[in-house]
């Protein structure tokens, strides 16, 4: 939904019914595909999808990504506004996948936590073929937002995103395409008979 977020449901073919009640939260830094594979996941399991960020702030107040990160690193209003806002949605009754930056650390009922990972140049090259530009300045930028997340995350929630430990399956995605990452997902969810 424009304005709210990304937040839908989509009833996959061959979802299986006991997907209906799971919550899953996944993870990882800009470029590593969080939302993309979000979404296809809940596509696949009929689950509602939620992904509100900076982005979604950024629309609804009318004003660009960058100032938005530029509030954000003086303000703690723009993280717990988007941050209250999705766990307040994945909290709501019915599964759902939650696609955030903090999803595994902000939702700790999750029936599980993924964390994506890749390469500072994978996630720089992903990023410029979604938003175009110069490879040196996303990744200059990219590197320096990592550090400002970093920084804020642990200030407001004593959250260490560099610290897995709460990840219950960590995924390289450097060479693996969305329905690869996707399948492996849904192979951990059947071995811990989630599905």
């Amino acid at each position: 939904m424009e304005g709210t977020g990304n937040v839908g449901t989509a009833a996959g073919a061959d979802a299986p019914a006991a997907a209906s009640g799971l919550k899953i939260a996944i993870s990882g830094k800009s470029g590593c595909g969080n939302t993309t594979v979000s979404r296809l996941l809940a596509e696949t399991l009929g689950l509602r999808f939620i992904n509100f960020t900076f982005r979604n702030l950024a629309s609804e107040k009318d004003i660009s990504l960058k100032e938005v990160l530029a509030l954000a690193a003086s303000d703690d209003y723009w993280d717990k506004e988007v941050d209250s806002r999705q766990v307040a949605l994945a909290r709501e009754k019915g599964g759902c996948v939650l696609g955030s930056r903090l999803a595994i650390w902000m939702l700790p009922e999750a029936d599980l936590k993924v964390y994506l990972e890749a390469s500072d140049e994978t996630r720089a090259r992903r990023i410029l073929h979604r938003e175009g530009g110069s490879l040196d300045e996303i990744a200059a930028f990219t590197s320096h937002r990592d550090r400002q997340d970093h920084e804020r995350y642990l200030r407001i929630y004593h959250i260490d995103n560099d610290d897995l430990s709460q990840a219950g399956l960590i995924i390289n995605v450097d060479t693996a395409r969305p329905r690869e990452i996707v399948a492996v997902i849904i192979e951990e969810l059947k071995r811990k008979r989630c599905l």
